[in-house]
């Protein structure tokens, strides 16, 4: 089977529903609560990815009943601090998510569990959480805070404070999870980031107190000595559901409906974004479910969009969607400015750095920091000439993003390493031959 995708003609006009496959944020945070009950959990819609499937296979070293079939994900945990296994060896793969938020949970655990990743996980900063999770009381070997690393939980934790400044999530909910048997107040002052966690303890009725101040959250978390079963319906992802809005949007004259996508107002910034560049989003049949918000999106194809000066505070709430946020900004009428984007290039591949190469590829001026990126849209913007993608550490985002170009922008592409889609989300070329497409 090859291990490039050719794309030659751009997609012809359609009118579509489809629905998108469970949110990855949710997917692993709710095996991981559901492994800390005694009860049995299920959850339906859970994302079927690699990044998923690693926590799962995880957790079954670490003693878990884990049962999966076609239609939900059982488990039925051994209670908090109920890990069974000794001197492990678990493998993260790609799963930024997993590998920190587990260490948190290893926190109390005193044998030692050794964490490994693949190539792109294993280039990724760690001291981000291992520094808290050290105040708790465990101790950690790894080399410059990468992986592979060794932890070693300990009996005592002690309540901590902690200032998070990044508005990393993953930080956040590993030292939450962490709290989650210690004795005390643990209390977290954060950058604001995507708040599943903190929906999940309130669900749970874990004792938690969340003060929001005005450039950051105050994070107050009691430990528990048991916690309930967390039956879920898991809604779809927005993250993934943003790569066929913006291809909706980039097409001629085509129209499109996503069924039950989570808006968590801490994961919508593209929506707030894509409004400010005077695209046209519709949100439906809104609801709460468990503290989430869930609605249908509705996308069309747009002809005038407005460059954008992006306001900082929608960087964490859209840190997933930057690089398509880029392909907008691109056919803009006019300059767009986006700043203070360092983390993008901490993530799977250096994504700030790939925005702009794929840019360049692309013909578009840009000038590019090593946190800033300026962008000089061309609403005339068409590629007639061969493009090659490689080389981008398997980062699912940017190979769906060059589909997503190839597909709107013409042009005759070569983008290679198409499993990198089986991170996050495997059905990605089958939801994109549902629109009409033939590749």
């Amino acid at each position: 089977m090859s291990k490039f995708l050719k794309i030659k003609n751009k997609i012809k006009p359609f009118k579509k529903e489809i629905t998108i496959e469970g949110d990855k944020s949710i997917s692993i945070r709710w095996a991981l609560l559901a492994s800390q009950s005694k009860e049995k959990s299920v959850a339906t819609n859970i994302l079927r990815s690699e990044d998923v499937l690693s926590t799962l296979n995880c957790l079954k070293k670490l003693g878990i009943k884990v049962k999966l079939t076609k239609k939900k994900c059982e488990i039925k945990g051994r209670g908090l601090n109920g890990f069974k296994s000794k001197d492990l060896i678990l493998n993260a793969g790609n799963s930024g998510t997993f590998g920190r938020l587990i260490l948190g949970l290893l926190t109390h655990t005193k044998f030692k569990t050794k964490i490994i990743g693949d190539r792109s996980l294993s280039k990724r900063d760690f001291t981000r959480v291992v520094d808290p999770l050290k105040k708790f009381g465990a101790s950690f070997v790894s080399k410059s805070g990468k992986l592979p690393i060794t932890i070693i939980g300990t009996d005592n934790p002690k309540a901590i404070k902690h200032v998070e400044t990044k508005g990393s999530a993953q930080v956040k909910s590993s030292i939450m999870l962490a709290a989650l048997n210690t004795r005390g107040t643990t209390t977290i002052k954060a950058k604001a980031s995507r708040n599943h966690t903190e929906l999940f303890y309130k669900h749970l009725k874990i004792p938690i107190k969340i003060t929001k101040k005005k450039n950051y959250d105050l994070i107050k978390v009691n430990g528990v000595k048991k916690i309930k079963k967390l039956n879920y319906k898991i809604p779809s992802d927005i993250s993934s559901s943003a790569f066929f809005i913006v291809l909706t949007i980039l097409s001629n004259n085509s129209k499109l409906l996503i069924k039950n996508v989570n808006i968590n107002p801490s994961r919508t910034g593209i929506l707030k974004i894509l409004r400010m560049m005077n695209i046209k989003i519709k949100t439906q049949n809104i609801r709460n479910y468990k503290g989430e918000k869930i609605a249908d999106l509705s996308a069309v194809s747009q002809k005038n969009i407005k460059p954008i000066k992006c306001p900082e505070n929608l960087n964490s709430a859209s840190i997933d969607e930057f690089l398509l946020i880029f392909l907008l900004a691109a056919k803009a009428n006019g300059i767009s400015y986006f700043k203070n984007l360092s983390e993008l290039n901490a993530k799977e591949s250096p994504r700030l750095i790939w925005g702009s190469k794929i840019l360049n590829l692309m013909g578009v001026k840009n000038i590019t920091t090593t946190n800033s990126i300026k962008i000089f849209g061309n609403p005339q913007l068409e590629i007639n000439k061969n493009i090659n993608i490689k080389n981008f550490l398997k980062d699912h985002r940017v190979f769906m993003t060059c589909v997503v170009a190839a597909l709107t922008f013409g042009g005759e592409w070569k983008i290679y390493d198409k499993d990198a889609i089986n991170t996050s989300f495997p059905s990605f070329i089958a939801k994109i031959k549902e629109l009409g497409v033939k590749i």
